[in-house]
């Protein structure tokens, strides 16, 4: 809950288990939350609840940004201990600040984005031919919160689409530019309408780093009463803690979780997947996937190209 004590009222009020996302940039508080309507007794409302959560997103300007994104995450690692406890993992005193601080100066970032993308040997430009009023013939999707570097990734291609006819773009490459304009950063619907609006266009030239599908993540954790820093659900990760080990060792929200430590995953049951992150120590090693990505990869989703 957030108060504003000179107008003295509730600006924000969440559960913990709702906060998807949190970061103290300079003097602003950036907070996700996920927001579930809340039905009546009509049909029509009650089929609601099925239905994907809505995001709401907080920003808050205060001296003491960083101060406050910090007594989240101590909120966080309350509720970690006490499921630790509910689950009748050996009960751990709490972590000094210090001791969190030595895990996370021994995690290094894994798959620098920043640096990969500062390197314009890893970028190429891809000129795509293609017909007047043809569509480009991809989908594209979220590379997911948490990425250093926020961009759209390629989930899937046209079979005989001039993005696929081109021969020079694949499923996970990441595209940060779509002639000269740059996509770093904007929200998936605006990249979808600047590669709409390419279709009265016969040439369109694409800056994209080629990227494999799955993405590698590795933690260092020492310990189970070291958090890892992010929650899952079914297999999704949908919220993570800012500046943990999982965010520097790759962890993204809004990503499918293919392994964990070698052994696939994607039939394992939400529980077991908890359980076996929740007693993981020593280097762990994930791949993952933007939860899009790997739905219309496995055939649940029927793809929509632009």
């Amino acid at each position: 809950m957030v108060l504003n004590t000179d107008l003295k009222e509730i600006m924000m009020d969440h559960a913990l288990r709702t906060i998807s996302y949190i970061a103290d940039i300079g003097d602003l508080v950036v907070l996700m939350a996920r927001r579930r309507p809340v039905p009546t007794d009509t049909p029509e409302e009650l089929s609601k609840i099925h239905r994907p959560p809505k995001m709401i997103c907080h920003v808050f300007e205060s001296d003491e940004a960083q101060y406050i994104a910090q007594s989240i995450g101590q909120a966080f690692q309350v509720a970690y201990m006490e499921f630790l406890k509910a689950n009748g993992i050996e009960d751990h005193s709490f972590v000094r600040e210090m001791d969190y601080q030595e895990v996370l100066n021994s995690q290094e970032i894994f798959g620098d984005e920043l640096q990969m993308f500062a390197k314009k040997e890893l970028q190429k430009d891809v000129v795509v031919p293609k017909a007047k009023g043809e569509i480009l013939g991809v989908v594209i999707v979220e590379s997911g919160w948490g990425s250093m570097l926020p961009t759209v990734v390629i989930a899937n291609l046209a079979p005989a689409g001039a993005a696929a006819r081109c021969g020079q773009l694949n499923i996970g490459d990441q595209i940060i530019a779509i002639n000269g304009v740059s996509l770093v950063g904007l929200p998936l619907s605006t990249c979808q309408t600047y590669i709409k609006n390419s279709k009265t266009q016969t040439v369109v030239k694409l800056t994209v780093v080629p990227c494999p599908p799955v993405v590698e993540v590795k933690i260092k954790r020492p310990d189970t009463k070291y958090q890892l820093g992010f929650s899952v659900q079914n297999g999704v990760i949908c919220s993570l803690l800012r500046g943990g080990i999982a965010e520097r060792g790759g962890v993204r929200v809004g990503h499918r979780i293919i392994e964990i430590n070698n052994q696939s995953v994607v039939a394992v049951p939400h529980e077991k997947i908890v359980n076996l992150l929740a007693t993981s120590v020593g280097e762990i090693n994930m791949k993952t996937m933007p939860t899009s990505m790997f739905r219309l990869l496995t055939g649940q989703e029927t793809p929509i190209y632009i």
